[in-house]
């Protein structure tokens, strides 16, 4: 990441009974308003994952090698990628996240 704030490479999303092994690119900031941690960033396309979205958004847990969040995964976007959001601890490594 140019920041060094963030991660990418391989990530398990666990939405409901199903996990999914997805590459993820991910990164994050602190935001002093709400003096919380916030981190997004995108899953690569993921043909199960499609067909398991049912509807526009989901509750899950995306863990990495470094960790594990709640997230929100959002639509996918034109090239099927979704998009992941999640406050508090992210699921990499992060010095801003205290």
């Amino acid at each position: 990441m140019p920041d060094g704030d963030g991660y990418a490479g391989p990530a398990e999303l666990r939405l409901g009974d199903s996990t999914f092994t997805v590459h993820a690119e991910l990164r994050g900031y602190f935001e002093p308003i709400d003096g919380r941690y916030h981190w997004h960033g995108r899953l690569a396309r993921h043909e199960g994952l499609l067909a398991a979205m049912t509807s526009g958004r989901a509750q899950a847990v995306l863990r990495t090698a470094e960790g594990a969040a709640a997230c929100d995964v959002a639509d996918p976007d034109p090239a099927g990628r979704y998009r992941v959001t999640g406050t508090g601890l992210p699921p990499f490594s992060s010095d801003l996240a205290g």
